[in-house]
């Protein structure tokens, strides 16, 4: 596999070698030695997965008392992947990334502890399964703007744009809770 490192300091894509022929493909999606030897050294005790139709955003989310660390991926269709650094002693705080993610590319992403994260699905339906590293506690989850100017985020142009009632009322970054 080839890991490459974001900007963010932590935040890691991961391009698995992937075995195709004319029957189809086959790639190892989780190894714990080969991610602990790319310094993914983590151990994750849930598994998340769902499937969201074209517009869809979820995020931007984090647990601030109990972080997650995430090991993302989209097994179906096509999504703009964002995460957002809100660790105040890293030099790239209130700074977000956004990547592409997709079935065709097989890329994931590990979303470190003290991130925010979300997603916008740009095809018409996307399979999303995720790692974490704690199990979600919804008491202690946060929501972040996903629009907050602070963090310019280029997020696609699909319409309509389909948000939770929850992620509507995301907080602004000079207003939400962060990390040491």
């Amino acid at each position: 596999m080839n890991v490459i490192a974001s900007e963010l300091s932590g935040l890691l894509i991961i391009e698995p070698k992937v075995f195709g022929d004319s029957r189809g493909f086959f790639f190892e999606g989780y190894h714990k030695e080969r991610y602990a030897a790319a310094g993914i050294d983590a151990e994750f005790v849930q598994d998340n997965y769902s499937r969201s139709c074209k517009g869809t955003l979820r995020g931007l989310h984090y647990q601030i008392t109990q972080p997650q660390g995430k090991l993302v991926q989209v097994t179906r269709g096509e999504v703009y992947d964002v995460a957002v650094d809100l660790r105040r002693s890293s030099p790239t705080f209130g700074r977000a990334v956004g990547f592409l993610l997709s079935e065709e590319n097989h890329r994931q992403l590990y979303v470190p502890p003290g991130f925010a994260h979300g997603f916008c699905v740009t095809s018409e339906i996307a399979d999303f399964a995720y790692k974490c590293t704690r199990v979600y506690n919804p008491a202690d989850e946060r929501t972040l703007r996903w629009n907050d100017p602070a963090l310019n985020i280029q997020w696609p142009q699909v319409e309509p744009r389909i948000l939770s009632a929850k992620d509507e009322r995301g907080l602004l970054l000079c207003d939400v809770e962060t990390f040491a």
